[in-house]
């Protein structure tokens, strides 16, 4: 049985993995890229280039998009949309839940199916099945197209608002870049008083380790709008993180990142939780700051 042909627009480092991957699982690839030169790998594994957007978009119904994000996407695709009619659009570049929205809107506009994603995993993971892509859009076009997308990593769907993976996709990345951020930060406090990266590596592994834990004692209050007092209180919490600020400050290291925190525990306080759990923060950042 012939395998589905598949394009793949863009190859960044992501892109490429995804074009690569397709081709050892012997599909008919066919990939565009700004700079052609990052075909050149491809092409001489058995990929082939396309000369124009339009060109890729008509030689596959099945379309992998890996951009920077949605506005490169109408840069590339806006002058080829009469290529689009009868095309299923994947949409693996990161970008917002509305403009995700938007972007399914348009694809729909111009003939072609859309499918939103959020790759859980870096370019070395493409390929392996522990790890993950959140996708959202039509049910029936998700599965339709599950067992190919399944080549490149495992799938998590979302439902079929084209906007929920990428909304998934971002609250992923909340997470990760301010704790990435918080590890750095402790990381150039510790250097200025002479403690490595490597000194605080199993210290701040145990700290992360027992974060799941945290989290899950704290949820089910969370979602009941339940915030008592009885295992931490705001009050403690303000004063904690107060001594981190200060502790940065007596370094010399910018204390930008825990002054930020600190200024949310201070909104709590000011807002009359002082005896509540740090968790009634929650109510805090439901709302812009002033």
């Amino acid at each position: 049985m012939s395998k589905q042909p598949v394009t793949v627009i863009g190859l960044g480092p992501m892109g490429h993995a995804m074009a690569s991957t397709f081709v050892d699982n012997g599909h008919a690839v066919t990939v565009w890229n700004r700079t052609a030169s990052k075909a050149d790998g491809l092409v001489a594994k058995g990929a082939t280039l396309a000369q124009s957007p339009a060109a890729a978009l008509s030689a596959s119904e099945l379309v992998i998009l890996s951009l920077t994000d949605y506005d490169a996407m109408y840069a590339i695709l806006g002058d080829a949309t009469d290529a689009l009619r009868g095309r299923t659009l994947v949409n693996l570049s990161s970008d917002t839940p509305d403009k995700a929205r938007a972007a399914a809107a348009w694809a729909a506009e111009h003939g072609a199916q859309y499918l939103t994603g959020g790759v859980q995993a870096s370019p070395v993971g493409i390929g392996d099945p522990k790890t993950f892509t959140f996708y959202s859009g039509p049910a029936s076009v998700f599965e339709a197209n599950k067992g190919v997308l399944e080549l490149l990593t495992g799938t998590d769907y979302r439902g079929e608002d084209p906007g929920l993976a990428a909304l998934y996709y971002q609250l992923q990345l909340d997470v990760f870049w301010t704790t990435a951020l918080a590890w750095l930060h402790a990381l150039a406090v510790a250097n200025a008083n002479g403690i490595s990266a490597q000194d605080m590596l199993p210290y701040v592994s145990g700290t992360v380790a027992g974060m799941p834990d945290f989290f899950g004692f704290y949820t089910a209050r969370i979602d009941a709008g339940e915030h008592p007092g009885d295992v931490d209180r705001l009050a403690m919490g303000v004063a904690s993180v107060d001594h981190v600020v200060q502790t940065a400050r007596d370094a010399g290291i910018d204390a930008t990142l825990p002054a930020a925190v600190l200024e949310v525990f201070e909104r709590g306080i000011a807002a009359g939780r002082a005896d509540d759990s740090f968790t009634s923060l929650i109510e805090s950042l439901k709302k812009p700051s002033a």
